[in-house]
This record gives structure tokens, C-alpha cells and sequence, in this order.
């Protein structure tokens, strides 16, 4: 039974990209027109559909807002009762459908003729009605369903999708849409932390930063790493510039190796070549550092070699960013 499933699932995935490949195939002047239309659009666009057809353009509108094309989805059938307030003069619309004769759809477009607005339709069947209706047709034709019956929508639902998505990526790439705007339309997810947190808002600052004078006794080098509790002390000089740095590690190796500690100062056992970073690095950069080096913290330090900031693996992953 189990083989007689995955065997099922390897039929899907054949057909349906057989059709991505004739989709590919099929790719002319048509989506280039419909790409360059929406780039020159100074509102937004309008993705609508019905059925499985209605999903997919819910899915693309997300697609196109998350890369810096303006949109929204409306309901075929509800923008006849009302919803067609929401086109205005300046916008594009684009229309899913696999029959391309869909009742409410025609009868939206019929109804926004008197916008003078663009219309891209994605259809399964170029010949069909929505062809005198709008101003550029995508041919999203397939020769069979996933579905054993050909009947639920599958293959032509896919390759819709991928169309959509094809448009997104065109326009991401003609607007020159970078990361750090990509960013800035998902600050609350993993990839808009990743490129938009820094190390200025995740380091220890001010009077929190864990400092020792070069002459400082060991067992003021502990007890300044124990009460900071960042698991390392900077080591300055008189004028407060950055010599080195003590990590627990340190600590340890130090009483490993010496059986008389209390002669021992912190410029006996300092690093004095520690990993500085600065205060203006992506935070996901810092991380990739400690990683490189095995390490868990980095000082930041300004022009003068004054620590102005400790940050922690830890408050790195905390973050998000590991």
C-alpha cells in the first residue's frame, strides 16, 4: 500500500512538471508585455479569481506585497455586489482562470471597461472570452490534471501559481528591489532580523561592560567576569584603550596550569589579540564570526580602542539569528 502511494505521488509531480516544462517552452512577448505593464502601474494591482483559481491569486497578491509590488486580491463573484470600488483609474488587473469563461469573471471585466485600466489575464484556454477582454493573455494551458478523473484543479492550479510567481520575481528583478527592502517589508521574520538587526542592538553598553585595569589581580579578573556574567572581561589601560581580554576559558586553563594564582595579574593571562567588531555589522555577520573562531563574545571598540560594547553568542541566538 505504502509503495502503491508514493508511486501515486511520482505520477503527480511527472505531470505536473511535464506542464512546468511546456510552460517554460511557451514563455514569449505576452509575459514580457504583462511584466513591463505592471512595472509602469502607479497603483497598485488587483489579482483576482474564483474557486481553486481565487486561491492561487491570494497566494500571488502575498507574493507580489513581499516584493515591493503593491496588491490586493478581490473576489470575482464579490466584485459585482459592491467590491469593484476597490479598482481605481491607474491600476492593473490581473485575472486567473483556468476555462478563461467564467461568468462572474467575465462580468467583472465588462464592468471595468469603464476604468480604463490594463487587464492581464493567466488562462487555461488563450481562445477563450477573457481573450476580448484584456489586454494581454498568458497562456497557462496544460494537457491533463494531476487528478486520476481530470478533474480537480492540480496541474492547471500549479502552473498558474508559477506563473504568478514568475511575474513576481521579473518585476523584483526590473525595480532592482534589494534585500534590505525585502527586509524591511518582514521586520518580524527571521530573514528581516537576519538583515536588519545589528550589533548596536544586541550589545551590553555602557557601565554593564566588564573591564579590568592591566594590573587587576586575578581574583578580580573572576569576580568581574562572575558579576557581569558575560563569561569574559576587557582588559584597558589607564587611559581606558583596549589591551586585551579575559574569558572564563582563560580562567580555567590559568588554574589548570598555575598552582599560585594570587601573584598572577590580568595582563599575565590576557588575550591580546581579541576579535573586534564594529558597532554597525549585521548582527547574523557577528555570529558567523564567533562561529568561524570558536569563540562566544565580541568587543566592539570606537576609533580611540575604548570598548563601547560586549555582544554574546548568546543574545545572538536569543535574537533570532542562530
Amino acid at each position: 500500500m505504502k509503495n502503491r502511494s508514493i508511486a501515486d505521488a511520482k505520477r503527480v509531480i511527472q505531470i505536473e512538471r511535464k506542464a512546468l516544462s511546456v510552460l517554460e517552452r511557451r514563455l514569449n512577448g505576452s509575459f514580457s508585455d504583462a511584466v513591463d505593464i505592471i512595472y509602469k502601474c502607479k497603483g497598485r494591482v488587483i489579482v483576482t479569481g474564483i474557486g481553486k483559481s481565487g486561491i492561487i491569486a491570494q497566494k500571488i497578491v502575498a507574493t507580489l506585497n513581499s516584493t515591493g509590488t503593491p496588491s490586493i486580491f478581490l473576489h470575482s463573484a464579490d466584485s459585482v455586489h459592491g467590491d469593484l470600488g476597490i479598482i481605481q483609474r491607474g491600476d492593473v488587473v490581473i485575472c486567473i482562470s483556468k476555462s478563461g469563461d467564467t461568468f462572474e469573471l467575465i462580468q467583472l471585466l465588462l464592468a471595468i471597461n469603464q476604468f480604463g485600466v490594463k487587464v492581464i489575464s493567466i488562462v487555461g484556454d488563450a481562445d477563450s472570452k477573457l481573450k476580448e477582454l484584456s489586454d494581454v493573455i498568458i497562456d497557462v494551458s496544460i494537457e491533463q490534471e494531476a487528478c486520476p478523473y481530470n478533474l480537480a484543479p492540480t496541474t492547471s492550479t500549479t502552473a498558474a501559481l508559477v506563473m504568478g510567481d514568475a511575474i513576481a520575481i521579473a518585476l523584483l528583478k526590473k525595480k532592482d528591489f534589494t534585500k534590505e527592502e525585502f527586509a524591511m517589508l518582514h521586520p518580524g521574520g527571521i530573514l528581516g532580523k537576519k538583515l536588519l538587526l545589528r550589533v548596536s542592538d544586541l550589545m551590553i553598553s555602557s557601565t554593564s561592560i566588564p573591564k579590568v585595569k592591566e594590573n587587576a589581580l586575578f581574583k578580580d579578573v573572576v569576580f568581574e567576569i562572575s558579576s557581569k556574567r558575560l563569561g569574559c572581561t576587557c582588559v584597558v589601560d589607564k587611559t581606558g584603550r583596549l589591551k586585551g581580554i579575559i574569558t572564563d576559558g582563560d580562567i580555567r586553563r590559568t588554574l589548570q596550569n598555575f598552582e599560585n594564582i594570587t601573584a598572577i595579574k590580568a595582563k599575565d593571562i590576557m588575550n591580546k589579540t581579541p576579535k573586534l567588531v564594529n558597532e554597525n555589522m549585521l548582527g547574523e555577520t557577528a555570529l558567523e564570526l564567533m562561529e568561524k573562531y570558536t569563540i562566544t563574545q565580541l568587543i566592539i571598540t570606537d576609533r580611540k580602542k575604548i570598548p563601547t560594547g560586549v555582544v554574546h553568542m548568546h543574545d545572538l541566538v536569543k535574537a533570532g539569528l542562530g
